[in-house]
């Protein structure tokens, strides 16, 4: 029996980067390196006692030790250590219990002047599993470093990214989330830092959103998560701490916050008290601006049958960290398992539970196409229809899968985040792409962009807008020919997230 969709729709696979979480040169980082209760020093020699600072920030807490970090061994699995990487601060009770394990501000990439690496180490978070057949979801690049060189941190682990001007800006507070298959380096400083056709365009910019917004006076804050494609429940209480070092760093009240495509969820699920029964809001939020969200599921992985399949499953060169919809591939004629690449949960791992978390049935809304459109040509896809209901009526021919309801029903949170509502407190705004699905060259290059009906190439435009749940809607806007990939750092939609902010 299908499983009830919400009245709107909308959920988000790809937030960002066509293939992982992109290297980039991370030689001029500077890391600190030393056991607790020392002094560390920085890249030039200098000590320095606990984490540096810069600027004004509030009196440093009690120093202790943080629990064993991990290490990279040279089979590319992690142990445990006993010493951490770094002197500590906490600020008490008014923290949880966080651990400061690091702090850089040397040789930071992509314009960021300070980044901590934190760690919560309530048992609640878990080891995640990770995708480790050819390292695709592993810490790439100066993000590596941050992580303590391990390039499969503990979900319990997060990186807190400081913008120029944190600490004396004039106009609001702002903290920024990304989504699926990213990092705050690509998503908000550096839309070109995995190449070319990475921010939905043939050729990308190399400053985003934290620069515009850092250069207006706001202070800007981002969070970057260990697992890119993470439980959403871990996202959102990360949000919710980053919060906390943020009122802690600034003495504001409330935070604005700003999600995009899976950050949507992180930031949505914290506001509605969706955190696993650890937290409830706390009325921390000033605005939230969501950008192509997921706000009431989206079925976007399951439209296009094999269409997706080159992009994913390694068997056809696929390097994309991002979940298949088949657990079954014919190769050379022979059925062969690869349910470890499958957005379902099974004995092979559960390596896409934030993606189960956004889905919801769309085809009562908009038909299955039967052919996709990948910003060059369209073409006829196969198994559609086994690929969207499952291994019943309909047989796969090249592929099989277990189809949307069995996947729905495995985690699927849309409609409790819907009941559950976000508060009238928090002025909300909603950002949206709408293209012109006749026109290639605004689609998403390289990767099937939903065609069935209205949408940002992703993203149903009538998920995207849906006011449902929201308790203060207070704008929203859908801009013409700005695909989910743009929405982030196009200087029309900075443009309209600098309005809001200052409104």
């Amino acid at each position: 029996m299908r499983t009830s969709r919400p009245c709107a729709a909308l959920t988000l696979l790809l937030a960002c980067t066509p293939e992982g979480g992109g290297d980039t040169d991370a030689s001029t980082a500077a890391v600190t390196d030393s056991t607790p209760g020392t002094d560390s020093s920085d890249a030039t020699g200098t000590a320095t006692t606990g984490p540096t600072s810069t600027g004004d920030e509030p009196p440093t807490g009690t120093t202790s030790e943080p629990p064993s970090t991990s290490t990279s061994t040279t089979d590319g699995t992690t142990s445990p250590t006993d010493t951490a990487t770094t002197t500590t601060e906490t600020t008490g009770d008014s923290l949880h219990g966080l651990v400061l394990e690091d702090t850089f501000e040397d040789g930071i990439l992509n314009g960021w002047v300070r980044v901590e690496r934190w760690f919560d180490p309530d048992p609640f978070f878990i080891q995640e599993d990770r995708f480790d057949l050819d390292q695709r979801a592993h810490q790439t690049g100066q993000r590596l470093e941050f992580f303590g060189n391990d390039p499969v941190p503990h979900s319990g682990r997060f990186l807190l990214y400081y913008a120029p001007g944190w600490n004396n800006g004039a106009k609001s507070t702002v903290l920024l989330a990304h989504g699926a298959n990213d990092q705050a380096d690509r998503a908000w400083a550096n839309p070109g830092e995995s190449g070319d056709f990475g921010c939905g365009q043939s050729t990308c910019p190399d400053i985003g959103l934290m620069q515009e917004l850092a250069a207006a006076g706001h202070r800007v804050f981002a969070v970057s998560h260990p697992h890119s494609q993470g439980d959403n429940v871990f996202w959102a209480l990360q949000i919710a701490w980053a919060i906390d070092i943020i009122r802690e760093r600034t003495g504001v009240d409330k935070v604005d916050v700003i999600g995009w495509s899976k950050g949507v969820m992180s930031t949505r699920m914290y506001a509605s008290g969706l955190t696993g029964g650890k937290l409830e809001y706390r009325d921390d939020i000033g605005k939230l601006i969501l950008i192509g969200g997921p706000n009431l599921g989206f079925d976007y992985i399951f439209r296009y049958g094999t269409a997706h399949n080159a992009g994913v499953y390694a068997d056809f060169g696929g390097k994309i960290h991002a979940p298949g919809p088949h657990d079954e591939l014919l190769i050379f004629g022979l059925w062969e398992d690869r349910s470890e690449y499958a957005i379902y949960k099974s004995a092979a791992g559960d390596n896409y539970r934030g993606q189960l978390q956004m889905l919801a049935a769309w085809d009562d809304v908009y038909p299955l196409t039967g052919t996709a459109n990948n910003g060059l040509m369209q073409w006829i896809v196969g198994d559609s229809e086994s690929t969207y209901y499952g291994e019943g009526e309909y047989k796969g021919v090249y592929a099989r899968g277990k189809g949307i309801d069995y996947a729905i029903s495995q985690g699927s949170v849309i409609e409790e985040m819907i009941d559950a509502g976000i508060p009238a407190s928090i002025s909300t705004h909603l950002l949206c792409g709408d293209l012109d699905l006749n026109d290639n060259s605004v689609l998403i290059p390289g990767i099937p962009n939903e065609i069935a009906g209205p949408s940002d190439g992703v993203v149903f435009v009538d998920s995207c807008a849906a006011p449902d749940g929201i308790g203060a809607l207070s704008d929203s806007a859908v801009l013409a020919d700005i695909n989910h990939l743009k929405l982030g750092w196009h200087p029309t939609a900075a443009a309209q997230i600098s309005t809001w902010l200052g409104q």
